[in-house]
């Protein structure tokens, strides 16, 4: 058998040793190739091929290639002759190359495969087809590795993005939660304006408007009767001092509601013990109160003021929640670092309730500790109270 034209080949004195140069280089090659006449049998094949597929050269010659290596897709079901692209080279004139198939070893193993086939011409006609083929373990290996990869990177980018996705919805939602906050604090102040500042403005209008009349018709009184209503005036006068002192409180109170000035006058610290003070009174529990701050000097103002609102929302958490009869507070400066934890004996609750959607408190807290480095641990469970935890170092740095 020879292939579609005789190969011209000029020989150098150099290889002139070389007694059948086809064969040297059949034999010399690291690819299998194989060639298979018009019945599939094997008419010849190099020892890498044989090698490759567990058999010796002489042991191939003869045999139907399909049946001894191609019989089998990489699933283990059958493979029909008629369909192996192999075949239809000299079948149907139909070259191939393929690398999505195996070829199957001796001892029963397979491996995944390239290969090429074509058809073998002769006088015009069709004699067979050359097939040459190699071993891509290593490729595929590298290729699934690589997929792998890629899907892991994909799965990571689908995980960010969810997580990302999740992180703006809830930061919406916060920023939604805190307007509504804010606006049923503004609805508080306007309704505590009206109510007792607004009732205590009008009732000194309408003392101030009495006393303008009975000063205005004092010379038609006679000495008893005037000296009467100036006795009247001077209780009148005392109830209106009475009323603008309650006047002054209630500003007091409601200035203090928007920013304690305790934070601006005594700082920080003097601030939390008072807050802590004010709330156990109103709320009607025990004090264990611990601060171990030395002196550690005040943070700066924004920080300030994000650990007091951050310490006044835990005791709201208490109070709303927790149903407790006592109340432990420790606060401790070390190194640097400002260790804030409330604790209380009340009712708990699941671990994942802290993590809802709608946990919109300790979402606002840990946002504001999160801004200035700080972390918020929360440790609770049902029938064993709740102890809540601010880690923030005060020079700034990530707490340890």
């Amino acid at each position: 058998m020879t292939l579609e034209a005789p190969v011209q080949m000029t020989r150098s004195p150099a290889v002139g040793s070389w007694r059948d140069p086809v064969a040297l280089l059949l034999a010399s090659t690291g690819e299998g190739i194989y060639g298979v006449d018009l019945d599939g049998a094997c008419v010849f094949i190099n020892p890498a091929g044989a090698r490759l597929i567990g058999y010796e050269p002489h042991e191939v010659i003869g045999r139907n290639m399909h049946e001894l290596t191609h019989h089998a897709r990489p699933d283990g079901s059958a493979y029909p002759e008629a369909e192996c692209p192999i075949f239809n080279a000299f079948r149907r004139g139909l070259p191939c190359r393929i690398d999505s198939e195996v070829f199957w070893r001796r001892d029963g193993s397979c491996f995944p495969v390239e290969y090429s086939s074509h058809p073998v011409i002769e006088d015009a006609q069709v004699r067979g087809a050359v097939v040459t083929f190699v071993d891509i373990t290593d490729r595929k290996r590298a290729a699934d590795a690589l997929q792998r990869a890629k899907d892991q990177l994909e799965e990571r980018v689908r995980e960010r993005t969810l997580a990302l996705e999740t992180a703006l919805r809830r930061v919406r939602e916060l920023a939604a939660w805190s307007e509504t906050v804010r606006e049923e604090e503004r609805t508080r102040i306007a309704r505590e304006v009206h109510d007792e500042l607004g009732s205590l403005l009008v009732a000194l209008k309408m003392d101030v408007n009495w006393m303008d009349k009975r000063l205005s018709e004092q010379q038609q009184r006679s000495p008893e009767a005037a000296e009467d209503m100036r006795t009247r005036m001077r209780c009148k006068c005392q109830n209106m001092s009475r009323l603008i002192e309650s006047a002054v409180d209630n500003v007091g109170r409601i200035i203090t509601d928007l920013r304690p000035s305790i934070l601006d006058h005594q700082g920080l610290w003097a601030a939390l013990e008072w807050q802590a003070q004010e709330f156990v009174a109103s709320a009607e529990l025990a004090l264990d109160w611990c601060m171990e701050v030395d002196d550690t000097p005040e943070p700066p103002e924004p920080m300030a003021m994000a650990v007091f609102r951050i310490f006044q929302e835990m005791l709201s958490n208490v109070g709303r929640h927790a149903q407790a009869r006592h109340l432990r507070v420790v606060i401790a400066v070390a190194a640097g670092e400002l260790s804030l934890t409330v604790q209380d004996d009340g009712v708990g609750a699941p671990a994942q309730a802290f993590e809802a959607g709608d946990a919109y408190g300790v979402m606002g807290m840990r946002e504001r500790a999160r801004h200035f480095g700080g972390l918020i641990h929360i440790a609770s469970a049902p029938g064993q109270g709740t102890r809540m935890r601010l880690q923030l170092c005060l020079t700034g740095k990530e707490p340890t």
